[in-house]
Order: C-alpha cells, then structure tokens, then sequence
C-alpha cells in the first residue's frame, strides 16, 4: 500500500475541514495477501475480521473513544462486542483534530456516519457479487451480510477482498433514529477496563528505553526571561546529566529521575530580568477592567433600541477572577530527537499544533515531527496549549536522546494559562407589570483569541459566537463586547465565556424577578413563552427548546414543593455550544458558608449518542462548576501568580460533593455538545438559591472569596 501525497489526498475530494474522508484510500488492484479493507481513514476491518475504529479526537475523560465509536459502528450495522478502537496521532487526514468547544460528537457526527454507512453499502454489495444475486435481496446485520432466501452469510471479515476493489459510494442512504440498535444505549464505555486494571498509558505513565527525565526552571514572573544562571550546584546533584537554557525565560535541568531533576533545579543559580510586569497585581488589573466599561463596546447582538426605554430601571454589575484549569495530570511529554526527525508522546488536545510548534521550535519540517495522543488526567482547555510538548522536543533535542518533560503541581498552577477576568454591567429597564421592556450587557473582558494572534473580525473574539448568546427574547436588548488587554497569560477554559456571561446574565434575571415580585421560575418561562427563533451570529436558538429543559429541570426538582427546613432553591438556564441547559441547586446555610445538597440538571443535546456517558459529562462538569463558583480564583502579585497547589487554590473534596441527577430531553436533532454546557448555569443558579435563603445577593465570583 502506497501513502497519499498531499496533494492527491487533496485531490481525492476529502472534506477535511469536516473531518470526512471518504475516498482518501482504498487498496484497489490487491485481492489478496490479507490485505485490510480501508475505505476511509476512521475505519479498518481486517480478513481475521477484526473491525478497527479509528478515534482522531483526544480522550480525556469524556468519553470519546466510546461515542465516537458508536456512532460508525451504528449505520456499519457492527457487531459492538467486535469493535476495537486505534487512536490517530497528529494527522493530515482528519482535518482539524482539536478536541475542545464540545466539539467532538457534533462535527464528527455525519462524518463518521456516513463512513460507517459508505463500507456498509459496499460489503453488502461485495456480498452480492460473491454470491451471484440481486443486492437488494441482501442485507447487513450485526457484522455480517445475509442473504435470506438462501440463508447464507458472510462475516465482513470474509467480504474485505472484494470490497476492496469497489468503488466508493456515495449518497449512502443514513439510518433513522427509530432503527438505531446502538447510538442512544447505555453501553459501557470501551476504555474503562483498561483504567481499571491499571493498563491504560495516561501522558505521564509512558516510559522509553533509557529515558531521562526533566524538569524547568521558568521565571516567575510574567513576560521575564533569564539573565544569568550558574549552574555549578545543580550538576553536583547526583544523577544530574544536563543544565541548559531551552528558550528566553526558560533551563532545563535533565537527570535520571524526577527526583533528581527536581533537586538539580532547587539548587539552580538563576538571576531573572522581571521585565515590565513586575509590578503587576490583580487589583489594578480589575480596575482596569471597571474603567473600560464606560467605552462604547462593539455589538454581539442587538434588537430595537435598549438606550430610549423609559421605565424603571434596574442596573447591577458582576465581577470574575481568573481562573486555573487545575487538572490532576499536571502537564508532562515525552520526546525522542533523532536528527532528521522526532517522535513525540503527548496527553494533548491539539496534536497537529503539537507536531508544528515542536517543528517550528527545533528546525524540522512538520511531516518528520510524529506526535502521538495518549490519555490524559483531565484537559479542560489547559492541553490546548503546546508549551510542555515543545519543551520536550527542545530538551531532547539538546540531550541528543528521549527525555519525558515533567511540570510539577506548582508548575502547572504558576506557569499556566488562564480564564480572562471579566467585568460586567448589566441594566434592565421594566414594564407596568415587572417584565423587561430593555435588556442590556456590557461584556468587558481581555480576548484570548486575539492574545493568541488570532483577533476576529470587528473586534468581536470568536469564542464569543458560542458562548455569550442571549437566549430570551426581549423587545429591546444590546449586548456587546469592550475588549481590554492583559500580560496575563490567556486560555481556553472549560466554557470559556460562557461562564462569565451565564453568571451575569442569569444572577440578573433573578434580581429581575425579585423586583418585579414574581417567581424566578414563572419569570424565565414568561420570558421563553413565546415559540421565537433567536438568531446569535451563525447560531438559531429556540425559545421552545430552552423552555422545555427549563422545565425539566424544575420539575424534576419539585420546585414550588416543600423542602426540608432551612433548605433552599435556585434555578438558572443557559445556551452554549448550541445545547440548552438548565440547573436546580437545593442548598442550606451552615455557619454562614452553603452547603450544596443537590443539583439537578437538565440538558437539550439533540441525539444522544450514549446517556451513560452524557451522564457522567453532567456530573463532572457539576463537580467542576462548584469548585469554580465556590473557591477558584487565581491572583496576581509583583507579576506573579500567588497559588500554587491544591492547598491554596482547593478543589472540591469528595465528602463536599452533592448528589447530582441529569435528565435529558428525548431528540433526534442532531447532536450539539455536552461537556461544557453544565458549567454555565451553575454558579448562578448556586447564587439564586443562596439569595432565597439569605436575601442578600452575590456579584462576583468565587462565592467563598
């Protein structure tokens, strides 16, 4: 089998910016000598029929090695107890592999159907042939063609040959969703076994054949970079085999274990030049924040005109820190430098960044960098970052050998990359009867995007087309965007902004309820009652979706019920990611500080492929929004960050955990995504119910600042 050049795989018609691949590669002209049948690159059933379903998204937790899956399997018509899953590294074949945006299900879910229906169709059509007889009179059934009226079969195994030498379809016709046999069951996720046993090869586990390990020195402060260092104690540590510099602000210590390493660098001589910002703390940075809300924003959506509403006017402002992603697997690589190319082992999101900045970083071209995709301990944004796989690349390649590069917890906390602080001001302009004639959100916050090189259009940060949506409808609304800058170091976290402006927005709507003296349930669904669609740049959201996981959730939770004394709800809803999503907290008072009893979630997904693990998504992404409503802040001090561990910067402990239920909308809209549309509803509706119980309302985030 010869590999497609780049420009025949262009040539070949792929849809690489969806992720279809269909007609890449097939293995025309060779019908025997075992070959596999390729019909497109997220698929391989071999003559042993063996049935290989290619994952080109990372795994972190979230299940993709086991939805994605279900999803070819499901119009293969496989047998699920056959399928074996192959995850791709770094690839020109898939198009964009960023696992992030809950992204994986959604832009994957017509690819990898009709790449499991186009292999179907022609098996059953190589079965046909094999036999002599009409192809309509056969059929695929749970990894085989049968043929009825003569009662013969054939294993997809056994048909790979001849399918082989058939042309690709295409127009497949797509199952139903009333004939799914295996997207929409609880079926147990493929990878856990492998967790379970102790089997699984997370990022920090993989080891090489005389491997070194590393650890780097980086300036503390933000922007810093190294003037000096004498290196003269750390190589007297035992073990120690290499002290050098890697970039401006960074030196690589290299020894025969982590210890060791972390030792060589303890003693390390640096002098750091602190640069501009080492004056920096977080109060200027917010009032920095504050001051900018008095600019003209640029517009994310508008309808009428909320600056000529008379009425009576409600006005509130709401404030964010950063935040840290804080995974449990801090962040670690391995690379092996040979000269003309490098291999390299990451836990990432972003393989195919992985592969250009290591090559960019080390002199090669991107085609000789090979990256692999290992399991991580948690992702939230963090690992769509590449800085740790470029430093393994750039340590290797100054030892000449393989190393693992390995952030400690303090690493990662100080070092990392953060959710932008936010400021919000926020005014609503009500009617004789209490409902908002105007709405209005100003939206200050720095752009990650445009930190990151990449500014959008107009001003307006591209995350902000998924994340900052209003999902009611208002006869007067303006909600717009003041971009600020920062030197703190910006990324990519779990919801992004959808947090921020799900706090604000949805704090606000109580506070809007309570002034007009009505229900904040009953309010909401005033605001949703009428069936409207609301255009938010390229996304249509629908009142009647949003109204009825609204509900759900409220019902499910006995809202309007009785609850054990000195209990309280809140209620919050929210659209990111084109999911709809909303949250009942039942929470009480003690010693001054809530104490969460219960969260109930609702969720409008579209399709669900598996509801085990759209689940376990609700439950995690609950988990992870208490501890950033509750404690998560991270500050700034003569350029620094100040935490450090789970210490000072404390995640929720397993005895703090409420119980948690997910319910979710029965659909066959096509699916949207799910890891991160829990986060946003939470913190406000945490909030709302602590107002319920205190009467005192909660403007800025963490709650237990």
């Amino acid at each position: 089998m010869s590999p497609l050049s780049r420009r025949e795989f262009i040539a070949a018609g792929v849809a690489a910016g969806a992720g279809l691949v269909i007609g890449f590669y097939l293995p025309h002209g060779s019908n025997g000598g075992g070959e596999e049948f390729s019909p497109n690159a997220y698929l391989k059933i071999t003559p042993e029929n063996k049935v290989i379903v290619v994952v080109a998204r990372s795994e972190m937790g979230q299940g993709v090695r086991t939805s994605l899956p279900m999803i070819l399997a499901e119009e293969l018509e496989a047998d699920w107890k056959q399928i074996q899953i192959e995850q791709a590294g770094a690839s020109t074949l898939f198009g964009d592999q960023t696992t992030g945006g809950s992204a994986s299900v959604r832009t994957t879910w017509d690819p990898m159907r009709k790449a499991g229906a186009a292999a179907r169709e022609m098996l059953i059509s190589a079965a046909a042939l094999e036999w002599g007889v009409a192809r309509a009179s056969c059929k695929a059934e749970n990894g085989a063609v049968l043929h009825p009226p003569s009662k013969r079969s054939a294993t997809y195994g056994e048909l790979t040959n001849k399918a082989a030498t058939l042309p690709i379809p295409t127009d497949v016709p797509l199952k139903q969703a009333k004939d799914y046999k295996i997207v929409g069951k609880p079926l147990p996720r493929l990878d856990t076994p492998a967790k379970v046993n102790g089997t699984a090869e997370f990022g920090i586990d993989f080891r090489l054949p005389e491997m070194k390990f590393a650890v780097v020195a980086r300036c503390p402060v933000m922007g810093g970079k190294v003037a000096s260092f004498d290196d003269k104690d750390a190589k007297k540590v035992s073990g120690v085999s290499y002290v050098g510099k890697i970039a401006d602000s960074s030196i690589a210590v290299v020894a025969d274990s982590v210890w060791c390493a972390t030792e060589g660098r303890r003693v390390l001589q640096v002098n750091w030049d602190e640069g501009a910002n080492k004056d920096l703390n977080t109060a200027a940075i917010m009032e920095s924040l504050r001051q900018a809300a008095t600019k003209k924003g640029v517009p994310l959506y508008s309808v009428g005109d909320a600056t000529k509403t008379a009425g009576r006017r409600i006005e509130a402002t709401y404030e964010l820190p950063f935040m840290a992603h804080a995974p449990m697997e801090p962040g670690n690589a391995t690379a092996y430098f040979q000269g003309s190319k490098c291999e390299i082992w990451a836990p990432t999101q972003v393989p195919q960044d992985v592969r250009d900045s290591a090559a960019a970083a080390i002199g090669l071209d991107p085609e000789n960098v090979k990256v692999n995709v290992t399991l991580m301990g948690g992702g939230f944004g963090r690992r769509l970052e590449h800085d740790y796989g470029v430093e393994a690349a750039q340590v290797s390649k100054a030892i000449n050998g393989p190393v693992k590069v390995i952030w400690t917890r303090e690493d990662d906390m100080r070092n990392s990359t953060y959710r932008p602080a936010s400021y919000h001001k926020l005014s609503a302009v009500l009617d004789g009867s209490g409902w908002p004639a105007a709405f209005s959100h100003h939206l200050v916050a720095p752009s990650i995007s445009a930190q990151k090189g990449q500014p959008g259009e107009g001003g307006v940060d591209p995350d902000l087309k998924d994340e900052a949506a209003l999902i009611y409808s208002f006869p007067n609304a303006l909600v717009d965007y003041i971009q600020t800058e920062t030197p703190v170091p910006l990324g990519w976290m779990r919801s992004v902004y959808a947090l921020q402006v799900g706090f604000a927005n949805e704090c606000f709507i109580d506070e809007l309820a309570t002034a007009a003296g009505k229900d904040p349930l009953a309010y909401r669904l005033h605001l949703l009652a009428k069936d409207e669609d609301i255009k938010y740049f390229d996304t249509i959201w629908r009142t009647a979706r949003m109204r009825g996981v609204l509900q759900l959730a409220a019902d499910k939770a006995g809202w309007g019920k009785p609850l054990p004394a000195g209990h309280y709800h809140g209620i919050a809803c929210f659209g990111c990611f084109g999911t709809y999503m909303a949250e009942v907290v039942e929470l009480s008072i003690e010693q001054d500080q809530p104490k969460i009893h219960r969260v109930v979630g609702a969720i409008d997904c579209g399709q669900v492929v598996n509801p085990n693990i759209l689940e376990q998504q609700i439950q995690g992404g609950v988990i992870y929004g208490l501890t950033n409503a509750l404690r998560a802040k991270i500050t700034v001090e003569k350029g620094r960050i100040v935490q450090g561990n789970f210490d000072d910067y404390a995640p929720l402990r397993m005895n703090e955990i409420p119980a948690v239920e997910a319910h979710f909308v029965e659909s066959t809209e096509a699916p949207t995504g799910a890891g991160e549309p829990p986060i946003p509803p939470l913190a406000p509706a945490i909030c709302n119910a602590m107002y319920a119980a205190t009467k005192k309302r909660i403007r800025a985030l963490p709650i237990l600042s």
